[in-house]
């Protein structure tokens, strides 16, 4: 099967090869141009100095991690090489990658060292020379101007990006304020380009998932399904990394909303009657996807599994069909909250009105988590809580959301809203509360073991509207009848307001 792509054989692109998707280092080269036009609308000039990630190795050892390149530099050179860095002239758009000089005993060990010219043409940048020369190029082209480097805090991790440095620096004037706010910005809104890959990486993402649930059996181990998970993204989709650590939750585990840690590595048994909560995404080229699907494992819901099943389905398509430019993502939450209230009001575990248990912050104890994230070269990727924008609520569930943002054409965000039965709340809550009045404590305790539900999809704000890039079953019928063999993806879609684009799986392999 020819490499799948909008690149042609005469553009410089990235592949895994036969069968994965080709990315044009057009992709990269508009960005760059994005980052020069913006920084001149903001009143800068001068020349960006950007710094690459670096090969690591696992605490004291000489075990080497496999290299994944930090992502505000991908985003403006798609370079797969540790240890590089690169500048961006400001005023006249020049690129110049700077490669670092390999001894000649890297032939041996690690390969054939490849001269700059190579990197010239690989990455369609204007010119490439060794990082041992950053100090010579910016003295002869710089002297005089602003180096601008990236320097900012990530509002998901409170870690600050590291800004680069070379000998000598310390001659020019230096800009530690001005970069980071507007390429974090211009990372919140994709290209077509950009798109185009994080299709490809959900629709990889998808088929895998749907692997998962035809194949999955009572009595396997949760971590044989994270295998078959990243077996079918690498072997069919070339995705050698996936997006973040793979939650693989069966029973009482789905309550642990980032399950799958070192701590609780994905190893309990699967039982009949539980139900799975299986949070994947596959990484291609640092881009991410972030699916959630949640069903029973031996393929057939039971009452309550339905009930908890369809109150957060119903949360995905209202705010689905809700969203579009302008519209607020708290409000987005409390669209999604507010359904699962009324889900938990209907199975009869709450009692009241639905905002009215919001407003005592209770329907935050079986939805502790944010609505969704901003997605694309990281899974919670940046430009959530910049300056400028809506600040973080304080407010439990409300501040727990990545942003706060409205939403505009271009955005690519999760949706995943669930519903909870946390062991330490749920005790909490029989114990006694200021709550009691809005529990159903007999019916709470059938609960307690249940678990959790979330379903996740990855969408695209646009002009009208979304588009969602999940191609998984949601459906209680669909995810049913695909567990007991039915066909996927479906002839014709019953659920049209998910405004999912099913695709013929372009990857060899992925159609099943």
């Amino acid at each position: 099967m020819a490499t799948v792509g909008s690149a042609t054989s005469e553009t410089p692109f990235f592949s895994m090869g036969e069968g994965t998707f080709k990315i044009p280092m057009t992709l990269y080269a508009e960005n760059r141009r994005r980052l020069v036009e913006n920084m001149k609308k903001n009143g800068h000039s001068g020349v960006i100095l950007l710094k690459g990630g670096e090969q690591t190795t696992r605490h004291d050892t000489d075990h080497e991690d496999i290299f994944r390149q930090e992502s505000y530099f991908h985003w403006a050179f798609g370079t797969v090489e540790a240890d590089c860095f690169a500048a961006l002239d400001v005023d006249t758009g020049k690129s110049t990658l700077f490669i670092p000089r390999l001894p000649e005993a890297y032939s041996i060990w690690m390969g054939t060292i490849h001269p700059p010219a190579r990197f010239l043409k690989r990455y369609a940048v204007d010119a490439c020379q060794f990082v041992d020369e950053i100090p010579t190029v910016m003295a002869a082209d710089y002297k005089g101007k602003t180096i601008h480097v990236l320097y900012g805090r990530n509002s998901d991790s409170g870690n600050f990006a590291e800004p680069a440095s070379f000998k000598g620096i310390e001659e020019f004037q230096v800009d530690r304020d001005s970069l980071f706010p507007i390429i974090a910005n211009l990372r919140v809104f994709k290209t077509e380009a950009e798109l185009e890959v994080m299709r490809y990486v959900s629709e990889v993402t998808s088929a895998a998932h749907v692997a998962v649930m035809r194949q999955v059996q009572v009595g396997w181990n949760e971590y044989q399904m994270e295998a078959l998970f990243k077996f079918h993204t690498y072997n069919y989709g070339g995705c050698r990394h996936e997006a973040y650590t793979c939650i693989c939750a069966c029973g009482p585990s789905g309550a642990t909303l980032h399950y799958g840690h070192a701590g609780a590595p994905n190893d309990r048994p699967i039982k009949d009657g539980q139900i799975g909560l299986l949070d994947m995404g596959a990484e291609y080229s640092c881009y991410c996807s972030d699916i959630t699907c949640s069903y029973p494992v031996n393929g057939r819901f039971t009452q309550d599994q339905k009930d908890i099943y369809q109150g957060v389905l119903d949360a995905v398509i209202a705010v689905e069909t809700a969203m579009k430019p302008g519209v607020s993502w708290h409000d987005m939450h409390h669209l999604a909250l507010k359904t699962v209230t009324e889900a938990l009001i209907k199975t009869g575990v709450l009692v009241g009105d639905a905002e009215e248990i919001i407003k005592s912050q209770l329907a935050a104890k079986f939805m502790p988590s944010g609505l969704g994230h901003l997605i694309g070269l990281d899974t919670h990727d940046v430009g959530g809580y910049l300056k400028g924008f809506p600040e973080r609520s304080t407010l439990d569930g409300f501040k727990s959301l990545r942003t706060a943002r409205d939403l505009e054409e271009n955005m690519v965000l999760t949706v995943e809203p669930g519903i909870y039965f946390i062991e330490s709340q749920v005790n909490m809550l029989l114990a006694g509360s200021e709550f009691d009045k809005y529990i159903n404590k007999e019916r709470l305790e059938q609960f307690r073991y249940f678990g959790g539900v979330r379903i996740e999809d990855v969408v695209l704000v646009k002009s009208d509207g979304i588009e969602n890039f999940t191609q998984t079953p949601r459906g209680i019928d669909e995810i049913e009848s695909v567990m007991s063999g039915g066909q996927w993806p479906p002839a014709e879609d019953k659920y049209p307001q998910l405004k999912r684009q099913f695709t013929t799986w372009r990857s060899a392999g992925l159609s099943q």
